[in-house]
């Protein structure tokens, strides 16, 4: 064992590293961090104020707003401005539930057995605290959520529905549209964690039929500590931030200037460059998917063949562990991840790879690669030719 770290170690000394966790973070564009700069020393007023460096940073912020707005096919107004994706989704599914359980519409939620855990977390303490209640759509082996189900929860006091657009862990991509004309039909909002899409996908809201929708720039190559929630001009949201009026009364605290402005223009980067790369990197990733199954014939795809973010690689092989697999592929200058960036590490098997039907001891090996701008054609061959050697080891070394 020492001998082969120290055979897959020296590659990082020699060979630059391979990062293939974007579904994680991604870097910050140079062209984004240009756009920020002259917001931090320049231009510092707070754009609530009415003097000369206060109007600089609202025009800003104001374009900002129209930018982002522009790629989601909304209003200006619709766009509140957040700290991250997480509080997009607590502020989108705790100021509907509240202004609706306020309002005496209801107090029940229908979401999938497959969101990420700033949804899942979100709605259990709506439940265990407030007393709501939830229905949970199963999904199928893939992950995928079938729009019938969905339509089979709904009752007279569903008051929102919340389902991711696409899967941080296994990459499927739901049936968005065809959810939200059901939710439409009965005058349910519909939330989508749109977290891992905005570099990837549509984000119009109208073809998606969704009502509030939450991004995170850090998915698409602007800084960490910025986000986005769409929110439909008449859906009734309790603000969950009080203190002054900022953004349209809903989330109080002064704007993030610098970092919306790298927002709006990685989101505008990312939507340019989409047909493009999605071909180029969807090329890459079947490469590595191929070559993964011929040479680990036993390690099993997760989630959807094809409807599935055109980056995203994700695996579960029997006879490893998730984390002793990384810190190999560390060693040998390759970052991959387990699943969620916010799991990675747990001792515990994935909540969405068992929802998926995986069995427990297998899903505790799993592997996401998500590739990026970085990725290159040799990255993918290098990755092919460490990877099956890390696991043949892992796999000898396992108790029988």
């Amino acid at each position: 064992m020492e001998t082969g770290i120290a055979v897959l170690s020296s590659r990082v000394s020699v060979g630059r590293v391979i990062y293939l966790d974007h579904a994680a973070s991604t870097p910050v564009d140079a062209r984004v961090l240009e756009a920020m700069m002259p917001f931090f020393a320049e231009h510092y007023g707070n754009p609530s104020g009415i003097h000369v460096q206060a109007r600089a940073s609202a025009q800003a912020l104001e374009q900002s707003r129209r930018e982002v707005a522009e790629i989601l096919g909304c209003k200006p107004k619709e766009i509140v401005f957040t700290s991250c994706g997480t509080e997009s989704d607590n502020l989108a599914i705790r100021g509907v539930a509240f202004a609706a359980a306020q309002a005496g519409k209801g107090r029940h939620i229908i979401t999938s057995a497959c969101e990420h855990h700033a949804v899942t977390h979100t709605i259990a303490q709506l439940c265990e605290n407030f007393g709501f209640q939830q229905t949970v759509i199963p999904v199928d082996r893939w992950g995928m959520v079938d729009p019938a189900d969905v339509k089979r929860a709904i009752r007279s006091d569903t008051v929102l529905i919340s389902i991711i657009y696409a899967n941080n862990e296994v990459g499927t991509i739901q049936p968005l549209a065809a959810i939200g004309e059901i939710a439409r039909e009965h005058g349910i909002p519909l939330h989508t964690d749109a977290v891992q899409a905005g570099g990837y996908l549509d984000l119009n809201v109208d073809r998606l039929n969704v009502d509030l929708l939450s991004l995170s720039g850090h998915k698409f190559y602007a800084p960490k500590g910025v986000g986005v929630l769409f929110v439909r001009a008449g859906i009734a949201l309790l603000p969950q931030q009080t203190g002054g009026g900022h953004e349209g009364g809903r989330r109080a605290g002064t704007e993030n200037v610098p970092y919306i402005v790298g927002l709006a223009k990685a989101l505008k980067l990312a939507q340019d460059m989409r047909p493009t790369e999605n071909e180029r990197l969807a090329r890459l990733r079947d490469h590595l998917i191929q070559g993964i199954q011929v040479a680990l014939p036993d390690a099993q795809l997760t989630g959807h063949p094809t409807q599935r973010l055109p980056h995203h690689a994700s695996f579960v092989i029997p006879g490893v562990e998730a984390n002793a697999l990384l810190m190999h592929l560390d060693l040998a200058g390759i970052c991959a991840a387990s699943g969620s960036a916010c799991n990675t590490g747990a001792a515990e098997p994935s909540d969405v790879l068992l929802a998926m039907g995986i069995p427990p001891q297998l899903a505790l090996g799993a592997l996401r690669l998500t590739l990026g701008r970085s990725t290159t054609a040799e990255d993918i061959e290098t990755v092919l030719e460490v990877l099956p050697t890390v696991v043949r080891r892992l796999s000898t070394l396992q108790p029988r």
